[in-house]
């Protein structure tokens, strides 16, 4: 039996921010169970649901020395579907209403900790992990320290790690002499081979440079961030670990995002009958949110954070030359205030065309990926992206650019010969965009046995956990042997 920790800042059910929750929850449901014992630590942070910390039971504690001083840790357990999570407890660092905090050198003050208080808690919770795989710079120390002060000592001599980058932008970084007497890590690691990048102390740098194997959450991600435009500082070190890098895509939770049970929407449909039923879902929309009610406009749909990231500048660009054409646009999301306000000027402005929703639901996301004929996601750069999957799982079909995790998951359209689950652009234009959205209508209105047929394919590709878990469980077995 193989043993493998995860260690994160985040996961699903117990606490979410993003994408990177979804992973660190699903994928160890789905890992073989009869060859791999699979374990997670997280945070016990202060915010997360009453419900979730009435499931944790206290394990023991113990006093680490940290930050030149003797610092409180508690270890928290609960089982969540079969699989075995424990938890960090300490007031001081894991306190506030909110997830993350704003300031940056707090955050690596509480995520240094963090790190060096899961490796000191193994021994006492009886678990010597074979690997540990490590998600983001909340985690990029481990592998340093795995290397550094854990070495010397039995119980940990020969562990392995790997770090998953799902978002490169995000890396921890501040200046090396207060990095330094946080960490307790010797001069010697704020090198420009290590720690140090553009004379700051960086610990997602350190995760790469230290851990054996380093993944990231597409293939194209993989290749893209070897290049200085998405590299963000760091691509001649990906460039030099080219070999131990490797993209593996997301999967989506196919019980939790099923047409065929989901009790968010109206009406379930499934391949076999969407052509009836689907539309009873879009014509129970545009009621619930005031526009126009007719079953044969096309309605494309947004669900996103409104930030620069997800282009949403391409989408404003053109946003009036769109309006003028038969669509409409349901969009919900929160974000920076000149997206959230663009959109409802929009609404204002086009009442029966757009729908501004800007705030989150979960219960709306999910009618709008059933109702929708189309999902919009034209990303300036996405290291995976899950919207496009759960589109394409209720046959709802992405337009996209082509970038990351969009280029790997959507199959572009191919009139001449019937190929195809989406449709996508290749640079970041937004008239590059608008023609792509226009072929699509037109493919839409024009020729609607074609449109069915894309449906079909979009609806019968498969981003379940269950195919990203095997390409995970084939890193792990190459590393450990």
């Amino acid at each position: 039996m193989k043993k493998i920790l995860f260690v994160a800042s985040e996961g699903v059910p117990f606490v979410k921010t993003g994408g990177l929750a979804d992973v660190v929850g699903s994928l160890p449901k789905y890992i073989d169970r009869e060859h791999y014992d699979v374990r997670v630590f997280l945070p016990k942070y202060a915010c997360m649901k009453q419900e979730f910390k009435d499931k944790m039971k206290y394990v023991t504690h113990f006093y680490l020395d940290y930050n030149w001083q003797n610092v409180y840790v508690g270890i928290l357990e609960a089982i969540e579907e079969g699989v075995h999570y424990y938890f960090i407890d300490n007031e001081y660092y894991f306190n506030g209403d909110k997830v993350y905090n704003d300031s940056p050198v707090y955050e690596i003050e509480r995520y240094a900790y963090f790190c060096k208080a899961v490796l000191s808690s193994l021994p006492l919770i009886d678990f010597r992990p074979d690997l540990i795989h490590c998600h983001d710079w909340q985690t990029g120390l481990i592998p340093v320290y795995l290397k550094e002060r854990f070495q010397g000592n039995d119980f940990f001599r020969g562990i392995k790690s790997v770090i998953t980058i799902h978002n490169l932008k995000f890396q921890g970084k501040w200046d090396v002499k207060t990095v330094r007497s946080l960490t307790g890590l010797p001069e010697y690691y704020f090198t420009p081979d290590k720690l140090e990048a553009y004379k700051d102390a960086n610990l997602l740098k350190g995760g790469i440079v230290f851990a054996d194997a380093v993944t990231t959450v597409s293939n194209t991600y993989a290749e893209e961030i070897k290049t200085p435009f998405y590299g963000e500082g760091l691509d001649g070190l990906l460039r030099a670990r080219s070999h131990d890098l490797r993209g593996i895509v997301n999967g989506i939770d196919y019980d939790e995002f099923n047409p065929e049970t989901d009790s968010h929407i109206v009406k379930t449909y499934n391949a076999v009958n969407f052509r009836k039923e689907k539309v009873k879902n879009k014509r129970a929309l545009q009621e619930q949110l005031g526009l126009c009610q007719d079953d044969r406009k096309m309605m494309i749909g947004i669900v996103s954070r409104l930030t620069d990231q997800k282009g949403l500048d391409l989408i404003a660009y053109v946003m009036d030359e769109l309006c003028q054409d038969d669509v409409q646009l349901v969009v919900l999301g929160t974000g920076e205030d000149r997206y959230e306000n663009m959109f409802r000027h929009f609404d204002w402005k086009y009442s029966d065309k757009v729908s501004a929703n800007i705030y989150y639901s979960d219960d709306l996301s999910h009618k709008i990926y059933a109702s929708c004929d189309a999902f919009l996601m034209p990303s300036l750069f996405e290291p995976c992206g899950l919207s496009q999957l759960m589109a394409l799982r209720y046959g709802t079909i992405p337009i996209v650019r082509e970038t990351g995790g969009l280029k790997d998951t959507v199959q572009p359209y191919n009139e001449y010969e019937n190929t195809g689950t989406g449709f996508s652009f290749t640079n970041y234009n937004a008239h590059e965009m608008l023609r792509t959205i226009r072929y699509a209508e037109q493919i839409y209105y024009d020729r609607k046995r074609e449109w069915n047929k894309i449906v079909d394919r979009a609806m019968a590709a498969d981003f379940s956990w269950k195919v990203s878990a095997g390409k995970y469980q084939e890193m792990y077995d190459w590393l450990i042997g």
